[in-house]
């Protein structure tokens, strides 16, 4: 059997004019290989963008450096990664990425550099020098020098981009820009969008922490965006960073990377993970100590934590009253303290959040027979519609006071649900009977809305459903706004059932036609849920001519449950 040829050192001469095995070399291409080479030796193996910014690039050819570089590493004969994943194979990965950075050197590959000067191997100082590492150590080791991590002004742009994807976030731009506007910071002339903006702060982060940030913030965008695979792997990234380096904020970063991976296993409707990741972080006692007096994590802990006690307590509702019921009243209480959380935060972004989820827990609640609950006790199913729409009302109120342009969709699909709850249908029912039943219009919902009527303003609450559905998927489709997979498919069912109710049955079919098409992408029970609204509540003609997913085989039905 023939012995693999292995391949020969390469020298690198660092004084100018720089070289490769005898050969001219661009400075740039060689100063990125030997930056490779030294974080291969002493700083755990990656080379970011930000470590190439200010020695051989700054921002605007950044794109063109690295392209250069990697063509020369191509004609040197060196295979150079990219990525966080050092383990991976060069040769697999994703060329489309390179980029974006971080780069590497296998270790097979680092072992064949002979880096010299004059022709001598050269020094460790030499190196540092040759890369400009030697000045930066210098200084912080003088007296009265500021720490490696100290803020420098520069640190400025990095904070504005962050701050400008948690403001996309907010406004629903979670990955497709908006309408043109004058202060654009998108080349295309287009605001950019919250995942555009986070992948600029990560090329501006200078320090540990500020790239730590960028990746759980880019997880928390994944994880909203529905992509839980993408979302998973930038925790695994995130975890990595942590664990390589003794980053600031670590407890903050450990104890939010712990809840994104639950968020992560509630969308796939795992709760038992979930509530487990949540249990450990709480009995664990750095991340508990952050959970305790940290307003943000204390929020985002207690909201997941009530919604995954609301799951549960509909679940055993059929079987289980008291355990339901002791869930339910739990899935209340916690609510009430991550609104305490968000205020504390002074975060009308989280209120508003929560508040809908406490309206729609009291509303589930008592539709399942759990309206004697303490929290509940004095109300009648009248009473709790109007508590848990006055709930929705004031996230709605909240929205329209944090931010005009971040109204969240789900007090929508919310409404609506309830207006179209307050019938009784009969099962299949035919298009007469459908469209005799009477569900609460937006008019009727307003009045129970008390003093908190005013946040239904004309402006973004038409006077019929169907209105209040397409002007919504109509900002999705245009771009205006991203909803995930989930809202989407809520918005077209509730657009469908209510424009089958105004008689319009070719708006409900081309509304079906689209669900149809986007149901893979949720999870099963997300499915079955739409599968069994489908089915059973909209008009047997409407069934028919529109041929709905298969039926899941006839299991033990408890309640239908809403996906949230």
């Amino acid at each position: 059997m023939p012995q693999l040829k292995t391949p020969a050192p390469l020298s690198i001469e660092l004084t100018s004019p720089q070289s490769v095995d005898g050969k001219r070399a661009a400075f740039q291409s060689l100063w990125l290989l030997v930056r490779m080479q030294h974080a291969h030796d002493a700083e755990g193996g990656l080379v970011r963008l930000a470590d190439l910014r200010g020695e051989v690039s700054d921002a605007s050819t950044l794109r063109m450096v690295v392209s250069r570089a990697f063509r020369d590493f191509k004609t040197w004969n060196i295979e150079v990664g990219w990525g966080e994943d050092t383990q991976r194979e060069p040769r697999f990965l994703n060329a489309e990425r390179r980029s974006q950075g971080p780069f590497w050197l296998p270790a097979a590959e680092a072992k064949r550099l002979r880096v010299l000067v004059e022709g001598r191997a050269a020094t460790a100082e030499e190196v540092a020098s040759f890369l400009g590492l030697r000045s930066r150590k210098r200084r912080a080791a003088e007296p009265g020098s500021p720490p490696p991590d100290a803020v420098h002004l520069q640190d400025a742009a990095f904070w504005k981009q962050l701050v400008a994807s948690q403001q996309a976030a907010r406004q629903g731009r979670l990955m497709t820009p908006v309408a043109p506007m004058a202060d654009s910071s998108s080349a295309t002339g287009l605001p950019a969008s919250a995942l555009e903006s986070i992948r600029l702060a990560g090329t501006l982060a200078a320090t540990d922490f500020q790239r730590a940030l960028v990746t759980l913030n880019e997880a928390m965008l994944w994880r909203r965006l529905g992509d839980n695979e993408q979302a998973r792997r930038r925790l695994q990234a995130l975890k990595k960073q942590r664990l390589a380096h003794h980053v600031a904020g670590n407890d903050y970063l450990g104890a939010m990377e712990c809840i994104v991976s639950a968020w992560c296993a509630y969308t796939a409707r795992d709760l038992p993970l979930a509530q487990s990741l949540l249990g450990g972080m709480a009995e664990d006692a750095a991340r508990g100590l952050v959970l305790r007096h940290h307003p943000d994590v204390r929020f985002e802990w207690c909201n997941l934590w009530a919604l995954v006690c609301r799951s549960r307590a509909l679940g055993l509702s059929a079987d289980d009253k008291p355990a339901a019921a002791a869930l339910a009243e739990e899935s209340l209480q916690r609510f009430g303290e991550a609104l305490a959380a968000a205020f504390e935060s002074h975060s009308f972004d989280a209120a508003q959040h929560v508040a809908a989820n406490m309206g729609m827990a009291a509303w589930l609640f008592d539709r399942v027979g759990l309206s004697d609950l303490p929290a509940l006790a004095h109300d009648g199913h009248a009473d709790t519609t109007r508590r848990a729409v006055q709930w929705i009302a004031f996230s709605e109120w909240l929205c329209g006071h944090a931010d005009g342009q971040g109204r969240s969709a789900w007090n929508a699909i919310y409404l609506m649900r309830i207006a179209r709850g307050h019938c009784r249908p009969d099962k299949q029912p035919t298009l007469a009977q459908f469209r005799m039943q009477k569900p609460l219009d937006p008019a009727a919902i307003s009045r129970l809305a008390g003093p908190l009527a005013d946040a239904f303003d004309a402006t973004h609450w038409p006077a019929r459903w169907v209105d209040v559905a397409q002007a919504r998927l109509a900002d999705h489709q245009a771009g205006r706004r991203r909803y995930p997979g989930l809202q989407h498919c809520s918005l077209l069912f509730e657009h469908a059932w209510y424009a089958a109710h105004a008689g319009d049955l070719e708006a409900a079919e081309q509304s079906l036609g689209v669900l149809r098409e986007a149901l893979p992408q949720l999870v099963p029970s997300d499915r079955a849920y739409f599968t069994e609204s489908w089915n059973d509540t909209l008009p047997a003609e409407l069934v028919l001519e529109s041929k709905p997913p298969r039926r899941p085989a006839a299991r033990k039905k408890a309640v239908r449950r809403p996906p949230r």
